[in-house]
């Protein structure tokens, strides 16, 4: 008989397998991850874009809320800035900017604090430390392991969970091609548009190939999805787009509208906001800039140079112009409410499936 006290609880010090994602840019705040893990839950602090002093002050906001363990998500990826075809892509971008009445920004580089964010990680004593997009550095693994913080990695292939478990990580998320926003893909090179491996298919194989906890990720949104993952050999799920309409969410509210009218067919994946693929409501940018035919520049650059069209936007509230990152389970996902309540239904639901 499944058990919705897992190993994964029991590792993590939470009362409930379900794991909020790091959904970086806005809306994982700290007050949302304060509020899931006083749920039970693993609430998650979506740092990758974070500035070191601001992610210093989220932590300490969110050891001042709560002082149940929590997570905070960062990038560990090698990618590096190709600024080449700016010309190019910035022509293609003019009309957005003509539009919204902004000056084209004078671009040089892209910032990467992602080192100086897991230092912080280490001196603010951080209990769980999430990575995308690749792995830590040895002498990264070596001291969060001296610390006794838990590493958990985002993965999209049997092969990159494999090279987590020999990284030493305490967990890994198996992350389907339902999920929303960028996926853990470790390197574009072999999958351009990122690994389409399904949720479904991806998690036994997962569990079958590494002895480390799973964790389920991609188009969960209740206890039906939970259970299903558990029944998959998963230990636990990590939930994004629900977590995007949760009252403490850092969401704008033209983007929480678009997540609740929008249903499972107005998601496509895309490399137009950020030059890494992710999966996204369509809007008019996404339809208008893949209609000039320009391909985007590479990641972190084409983030960059599109920030201040998606920053513009939300000043505005124009959800056209917005990144707005979301999962396949859009009709699950139809109203706002406090985190913990939504912890408390998906649990619910899970617990009257199994009959405890």
């Amino acid at each position: 008989m499944l058990s919705l006290q897992t190993g994964i609880c029991h590792l993590f010090g939470i009362d409930v397998p379900i794991i909020q994602a790091g959904m970086a840019g806005g809306p994982a705040t700290a007050k949302l991850a304060a509020a899931v893990s006083e749920a039970g839950g693993l609430g998650t602090l979506g740092a990758a874009y974070m500035e070191p002093e601001a992610l210093r002050k989220a932590i300490a906001d969110i050891k001042k809320a709560t002082d149940k363990p929590f997570a905070v998500n960062i990038f560990a990826s090698k990618d590096t800035d190709d600024f080449s075809r700016l010309v190019e892509v910035q022509r293609a971008l003019a009309p957005f900017r003509k539009e919204m009445k902004i000056e084209e920004p004078h671009i040089t580089s892209s910032s990467d604090w992602s080192r100086q964010q897991f230092d912080i990680c280490l001196e603010m004593e951080v209990p769980v430390v999430s990575t995308a997009f690749g792995l830590l550095e040895k002498e990264q693994m070596e001291a969060a392991k001296a610390a006794g913080i838990q590493i958990i990695a985002m993965a999209t292939t049997v092969e990159e969970a494999q090279l987590a478990e020999k990284a030493e990580v305490g967990a890994v998320v198996a992350q389907g091609s339902e999920a929303g926003g960028h996926r853990g893909t470790f390197s574009l090179k072999a999958h351009p548009a990122g690994a389409q491996i399904g949720t479904m298919s991806l998690v036994p194989q997962i569990v079958d190939a590494v002895k480390i906890p799973v964790i389920a990720a991609g188009g969960i949104a209740d206890g039906r999805g939970l259970i299903a993952a558990l029944a998959l050999g998963a230990e636990a799920v990590q939930i994004g787009t629900r977590f995007l309409l949760a009252e403490e969410a850092g969401t704008h509210p033209a983007y929480q509208q678009k997540v609740i009218d929008a249903n499972e067919e107005h998601t496509i994946i895309t490399k137009s906001f950020s030059g890494r693929p992710a999966r996204a409501i369509k809007n008019r940018f996404l339809a208008e800039f893949e209609e000039t035919g320009t391909r985007p520049l590479p990641f972190p650059s084409h983030n960059t140079v599109t920030r201040d069209i998606r920053t513009a936007a939300a000043k505005e509230g124009n959800s056209e112009f917005m990144s707005l990152w979301a999962g396949q389970s859009l009709r699950l996902i139809n109203s706002k409410s406090p985190a913990a309540e939504m912890i408390r239904e998906i649990m619910e639901d899970a617990r009257c499936i199994i009959g405890e």
